[in-house]
């Protein structure tokens, strides 16, 4: 049975890249969202095995949403995508409960070895 992934960015355009690279690797995308408050709301209800979550985002960011996500499910598996140069605020999000993170620009297949590492760690 397919992975099942819920992708947070507020990027609509980044949204479609990671789902064309999970779909091709035989992912299944259930959900995603736009900011951090929109995907606690979505999160619960579409029980996903990973969460893949920008870290700055309007209304809530990526940190506190992770925080928020880890008081719902301390085994949630999340993975963030920072940019260059968001090296403290990557390692602030580790610290909050995320497992790993990927780079933008994405590399397809970096994006699935980190995909799975996660999901198999």
């Amino acid at each position: 049975m397919a992975k099942k992934i819920m992708l947070v960015d507020d990027a609509a355009f980044m949204r479609m890249i990671l789902k064309n690279i999970l779909l091709g690797a035989g992912y299944e995308v259930v959900a995603e969202a736009d900011n951090g408050l929109k995907a606690l709301e979505i999160f619960s209800g579409s029980h996903p095995d990973l969460v893949i979550m920008d870290i700055i985002m309007p209304e809530m960011g990526g940190i506190d949403c992770v925080r928020e996500i880890m008081k719902i499910q301390p085994q949630a598996k999340i993975l963030m995508c920072s940019s260059m140069g968001q090296q403290a605020l990557v390692v602030e999000a580790i610290q909050a409960g995320a497992k790993d993170f990927i780079i933008k620009p994405f590399q397809p297949a970096n994006v699935i070895d980190v995909v799975k590492k996660v999901l198999e760690g």
